[in-house]
């Protein structure tokens, strides 16, 4: 089974084209896509998680 492809939040913040401050307000609303974070401290976005978000997105904007 392969490993879910993870992506770090800078790429994430370019592919949403939002600023890292805007994606804290909408995480503290519950409206951003889930982090998780390594043992390290840095923090993933998984591919399906952001999948997932832009599909909720596109189905709130309907």
């Amino acid at each position: 089974m392969a490993r879910p492809q993870m992506l770090k939040l800078r790429d994430v913040l370019e592919e949403i084209d939002m600023s890292r401050a805007a994606f804290y307000r909408m995480r503290a609303r519950g409206q951003a896509p889930r982090l998780r974070k390594l043992p390290n401290g840095q923090l993933r976005v998984s591919r399906a998680d952001l999948d997932a978000w832009w599909e909720s997105c596109e189905q709130n904007a309907a």
